[in-house]
């Protein structure tokens, strides 16, 4: 009910009765004043006045909880259920022990800090509190096993989205500034912000589950040596402060609607020029590094399996999967 009374609060804007509030979600006063009272302790500015009723009210110090998220949530079976943890392992360890114990596709599970977060290839993945949002959404789809590579793209599409329409309330020219590097990586104003890890279970062609692990770097922060050049936060890029809550809301809006979308072909075909639009590597020249031979190339889009086509001087067009070789470009990481 937290979540609930949250939502009609921050929708109103202004002051709303216990009555109305009562009648809305079938409840007592007194399970009202309870529920008002633990938001309160949880951080939110709830103003009282008798007569008036309760208002929420705007503040700077971020509450970012699982009840923050619900109220903002506006999808049908994303994110529902949602499990919120200050601190956990992993969210993707998380999500396929909730799929192997019974847990319904749509399942979102999303932490505050992670102790043992993995980025690619098993590397490591720096996972501190209360700066980013890491989250895994658990999947059980009913297609083949080779379909499940291009929810990478599918999810990395969604970020996208939901990063354009949180910057686009405080600026569209921070809007403007985010697009998709390929396959999967996310950037603002030229520098990566966020990270994707897809893993499936599977036995034969019959997939158990798929997890989709984001983390997306939000507050300003220090970044290993390593990757300053290419890394970023989306507060430093864009200037301005963002909530966590409603970027994961924005973004599960997103993927909902393209994953519907996707689920009609089973590929990318009704993707493609969305993705396409977001694009940075788009019409620019790449460096495509592949073990059988580094050659350069114009970047013209994707397929509808999501490989990317690389137009060779001679004209002719390269496939490049993802799998097999890595795109930067000629004079820097985009």
């Amino acid at each position: 009910m937290k979540a609930k009374i949250l939502e009609l609060l921050r929708e109103k804007g202004t002051y709303v009765s216990g009555q109305e509030l009562c009648e809305q979600f079938g409840v007592s006063r007194t399970a009202v004043w309870k529920a008002i009272g633990q938001l309160k302790k949880e951080g939110y500015v709830i103003e009282a006045v008798q007569n008036k009723g309760y208002h929420l009210v705007d503040q700077a110090e971020e509450v970012y909880n699982q009840a923050d998220i619900q109220s903002r949530l506006k999808t049908k079976w994303v994110g529902h259920p949602l499990l919120f943890f200050n601190s956990i392992d992993s969210t993707n360890i998380r999500a396929k022990l909730e799929a192997e114990q019974g847990a319904e596709s749509g399942l979102l599970v999303v932490a505050d800090q992670q102790t043992a977060g993995r980025g690619r290839r098993g590397r490591g993945w720096e996972s501190p509190s209360g700066s980013n949002i890491y989250y895994t959404l658990m999947l059980k789809p009913d297609f083949n096993a080779d379909c499940a590579p291009m929810l990478t793209l599918v999810m990395a599409l969604a970020v996208a989205k939901g990063i354009r329409q949180t910057l686009g309330r405080g600026s569209e020219e921070g809007a403007a500034k985010v697009g998709i590097k390929w396959p999967n990586d996310i950037v603002v104003d030229g520098k990566k912000v966020c990270g994707i890890l897809t893993e499936m279970s599977m036995e034969r062609a019959y997939i158990h589950h798929i997890v989709i692990g984001v983390g997306i770097n939000v507050r300003r922060q220090e970044f290993p040596e390593e990757i300053r050049d290419r890394a970023a936060a989306i507060e430093e890029q864009c200037g301005f402060r963002i909530s966590r809550s409603q970027l994961i809301a924005d973004i599960m809006e997103a993927f909902e609607e393209d994953y519907e979308i996707f689920l009609q072909t089973h590929d990318l075909k009704g993707l493609r020029d969305s993705y396409a639009k977001l694009l940075v590597n788009r019409d620019r020249e790449v460096c495509v590094l592949d073990p059988k031979g580094e050659f350069r190339g114009t970047a013209r889009g994707i397929n509808d399996q999501g490989e990317l086509l690389v137009e060779r001087q001679d004209g002719s067009i390269e496939e490049v999967y993802a799998g097999e070789v890595s795109v930067r470009g000629v004079y820097g990481y985009v």
